[in-house]
């Protein structure tokens, strides 16, 4: 496709989804414009108004309910893509994330051991001594994100690949970059950075993997090289690394910065918190999760017909399955948009998914933002908002840019 040809179908595209959200209020469209960032909570709840099965303006469905999400996303009758396709039609490929059994099975078995939780409990002290070197060089007033969110899942999956020498800053952006083209790409520039960072991730990568096949170490990447060709093809190797790495610290870099934002708006919960780190970390984790999740939103298609909440989805039928909004179900969770602490567990929030697809490095998340809120109460009581925060520009992924703080 020409640039030409390129850039006038991204503009219609653009076009149709400001005259849906904009002139027909269409919530999908929405929740992908600046009212779906600022706020996609209040769209879900218009969208729980109109019943549990929404339809949508490509002939889709949409759910907010907590039932139906888990339902889907449990379901073996549905799938990431539809049977028989090659995989996503843009050029990112997101390896077993995107694909159905027997492949997801197989490659997401090669990744298992190195996230479990036997082995994270064993990256601990890593993690501990990270934060701690985060913040000593962090002054008094400081960006959350850019100088802790962010660097220290960073500093720890790019220690668990073997990668060497890695750039925080540079890994961030590679992050937002990537993330932000799951909803879409949003224009030539934005096109023109993800080339570019896939291919210097790719050089990276297949310059590592070159290395490993030389000298193996005790890393991911070097287990990853020894099964190849045998429960990993050569062209799988590449993706699979690629995508352990973002995935290693997107969501835990979102999951912070959206929980001390949580925490700052509710003072009382942050001293709380203060008062308590150690038993209070925890759950200030998994409330964040349901109450503000870093991932807003995924999807699956019916590979056989399928009736659910009342209805036929039929195959090749796409249900989009509202994670951020299934989290504030009000028929599962009591007072659903309030930040609260000490809530009782009422039903598994779907913060990292459900069924098959359920995030494998979920206990490593888990860990390090517990340890990242823990110290930060332990070691700054007097943090403060100090500045404007900005949103990162995306709508699937959710959490903050910029997050100036002081103390």
């Amino acid at each position: 496709m020409s640039t030409l040809s390129f850039a006038a179908q991204l503009w219609r595209q653009r076009a149709d989804t400001l005259r849906a959200g904009y002139l027909r209020r269409d919530p999908i469209a929405r929740l992908q414009l600046r009212p779906g960032r600022q706020d996609p909570y209040a769209i879900y709840e218009q969208m729980r108004a109109a019943g549990p099965m929404l339809p949508t303006r490509f002939g889709n469905l949409a759910t907010t309910s907590h039932h139906i999400c888990d339902s889907v996303l449990r379901d073996r009758r549905f799938g990431v893509r539809p049977a028989g396709t090659a995989g996503r039609d843009d050029e990112f490929d997101l390896s077993f994330l995107d694909m159905n059994p027997p492949d997801h099975t197989r490659l997401r078995r090669l990744a298992q051991p190195a996230f479990s939780p036997k082995a994270t409990a064993a990256y601990r002290e890593r993690i501990e001594n990270t934060v701690h070197t985060l913040l000593d060089r962090a002054g008094d007033r400081f960006d959350l994100v850019s100088a802790y969110a962010a660097p220290l899942p960073i500093a720890v999956i790019t220690e668990l690949l073997g990668v060497p020498d890695a750039d925080a800053e540079e890994f961030a952006r590679y992050g937002m970059v990537i993330g932000g083209a799951l909803d879409g790409i949003r224009g030539l520039r934005h096109a023109a950075r993800l080339a570019a960072d896939e291919a210097k991730l790719r050089a990276l990568f297949e310059n590592l993997i070159d290395l490993r096949r030389r000298e193996p170490a005790d890393d991911i990447v070097s287990r990853l090289v020894a099964v190849e060709g045998d429960q990993i093809k050569p062209a799988e190797l590449l993706p699979m690394c690629v995508l352990l790495l973002i995935a290693g610290f997107e969501t835990t870099t979102n999951l912070i910065g959206n929980a001390v934002l949580a925490l700052q708006r509710h003072p009382a919960w942050w001293r709380a918190l203060c008062d308590d780190p150690v038993g209070l970390a925890p759950q200030a984790v998994e409330e964040t999760l349901r109450y503000d999740p870093p991932v807003q939103r995924t999807s699956r298609v019916a590979l056989e017909p399928v009736e659910l909440g009342g209805r036929v989805i039929h195959k090749g039928q796409w249900v989009l399955t509202m994670i951020g909004g299934a989290n504030r179900d009000p028929e599962v969770y009591a007072r659903p948009g309030v930040f609260d602490l000490a809530r009782e567990r009422e039903a598994d929030h779907l913060a990292f998914s459900s069924g098959i697809h359920y995030c494998v490095g979920q206990p490593l998340a888990r860990l390090e933002a517990t340890i990242a809120l823990q110290v930060l109460a332990e070691r700054r009581p007097g943090l403060r908002l100090a500045g404007r925060v900005r949103r990162r520009n995306a709508t699937t992924i959710r959490g903050p840019l910029r997050l100036p703080v002081a103390g």
